[in-house]
């Protein structure tokens, strides 16, 4: 064969030579990558091809090729036509975890540009989606033309996934759920990174979960992700930061639909509940990495400091409010917050001994929020692996309040949680659920910091160049394969 001849590839090639531990090149994973979004190559070939990447691991540069390839495989967001610098903020996901709805209209406040596309309710984590969707009328699919619109109007606009925009991760993501594929640092990286660079953006502040809430509960793991996420994202071209942060407790009072919106609408009036001081702490400090990468402010801290002067002169609650009319939603629900709340079913939780709230295991927390019927267990089970459009509906009033925190000392009969159901059944199991998930003690849990650190383009290099730390595949050294 000439040096101009044109290099043929095959998918049982590729799969073989992943099979046997060794690393794709750049051509090769867009082959693969480009036939998964164009239904060239069959299923089972890319799901077998899934398995040897998640049993053998991904390279660093495999998980760049693989995150570039996906996210130039359907049509791309440019936000050059916005006129402002274009900053997203991304969470690996948690119970209770709302910061979208502060950190998009406190950075779009402070004229930065936020053009966010986010997911829905799956397993133990909510839903960005579902809970905007709680308010009458909005709209989470538009078309790019209508997201552009939005941004244009009101500088920030939360969105689903297009039918265009990735359409390779559409494909692959629906094959991993189905084949045990899921918990693989590098497909995950990929799959996150794709999404989010596919809008253009200019920076990107990844908000990592570590604690008994997070999809990844110890820190060493959400550490090696976290830089890993931060390593790509810089490597394709978009400044990024990692904030290491706390979910050993549910963020904020509230975990579900609507009842996360209303808390949200009053910590953007400039109201301070206290049992919804770590959802605004985590959100300015988010909102200060948007604005300072955005070119705002001089450093973190200072963009902090305007993000709080934006809630103080009700210019963030304008833009959030503004946003949900332009998608559609009924803004007149949040005049009289508690009264559009009309949950079916309505229980305490009363303390069952006086002590201290010493732990929670925020991930059963987390499926009791779904059984109550505010989350999902799954995709419509009609939905195809190319399509996945399918989902099953939530309550938008499901959900549980929290009145107590970890460390808090509470006593016998106190209320600790009220629980919004949508039957009876439903109540019973989540009501089991939670109390099983919370340990009361005779003294005070240790605090846990809510930011336990963050990483930066010089310390991810670092982190993941660590042979200490890390191994070939970018897989920190744990025996376990993440």
């Amino acid at each position: 064969m000439s040096s101009n001849s044109a290099r043929v590839l095959h998918p049982v090639d590729l799969i073989r030579k992943k099979r046997d531990g060794e690393a794709l090149d750049d051509e090769e994973i867009r082959f693969l990558v480009a036939g998964a979004a164009r239904g060239s190559i069959p299923l089972e070939q890319l799901s077998a091809w899934l398995m040897a990447a998640c049993l053998r691991g991904l390279t660093v540069d495999e998980t760049r090729a693989l995150t570039v390839a996906m996210r130039d495989s359907g049509e791309k967001f440019s936000p050059q036509r916005l006129g402002r610098p274009a900053v997203d903020k991304h969470s690996t996901g948690g119970v209770g975890d709302k910061t979208s709805f502060l950190v998009a209209p406190i950075a779009a406040a402070r004229g930065v540009a936020v053009p966010m596309i986010s997911g829905r309710a799956l397993g133990h984590t909510g839903g960005t989606l579902d809970k905007l969707e709680s308010i009458p009328g909005y709209r989470t699919a538009l078309s790019l033309d209508e997201f552009a619109s939005v941004l244009q109007r009101c500088g920030a606009s939360i969105v689903s996934q297009t039918l265009s925009l990735v359409p390779a991760d559409r494909v692959l993501y629906a094959l991993r759920d189905r084949t045990a594929t899921v918990e693989n640092v590098g497909l995950i990286c990929a799959s996150i990174l794709s999404k989010k660079l596919a809008a253009g953006l200019d920076a990107l502040v990844l908000d990592v979960k570590t604690g008994s809430g997070a999809f990844l509960r110890r820190r060493e793991d959400a550490e090696n992700l976290a830089a890993l996420m931060v390593a790509t994202a810089e490597a394709a071209g978009t400044r990024t930061v990692a904030l290491l942060t706390d979910m050993g407790q549910p963020l904020g009072h509230a975990a579900g639909n609507w009842i996360e919106i209303a808390e949200c609408v009053e910590l953007l009036r400039g109201e301070r509940p206290e049992h919804s001081e770590d959802l605004r702490q985590l959100s300015l400090i988010l909102a200060g990495w948007m604005i300072h990468l955005a070119g705002k402010a001089t450093s973190p801290e200072a963009g902090m400091r305007m993000g709080e002067a934006a809630l103080a002169d009700g210019s963030a609650l304008a833009v959030f409010v503004k946003m949900v009319d332009a998608q559609g939603g009924d803004v007149s629900v949040f005049d009289h917050l508690d009264a559009f709340h009309k949950p079916d079913v309505t229980e305490v939780l009363a303390a069952w001994e006086s002590g201290f709230i010493a732990e929670m295991d925020t991930t059963a927390i987390g499926w009791a929020v779904q059984r109550t019927g505010a989350g999902r267990e799954a995709r419509d089970s009609s939905a195809t692996p190319a399509e996945s459009l399918g989902w099953e509906p939530v309550d938008p009033h499901a959900g549980i309040m929290f009145h107590g925190r970890r460390g808090a000392r509470v006593m016998r009969g106190e209320p600790l949680a009220t629980l919004y159901a949508t039957s009876g059944p439903q109540m019973e199991e989540a009501m089991a659920r939670l109390k099983a998930a919370i340990r009361i003690a005779r003294e005070a849990p240790q605090p846990v910091p809510l930011v336990a650190g963050v990483f930066d383009r010089e310390s991810a290099r670092a982190f993941l160049e660590n042979p200490v730390k890390v191994d070939k595949t970018g897989n920190r050294k744990t025996g376990n394969r993440e």
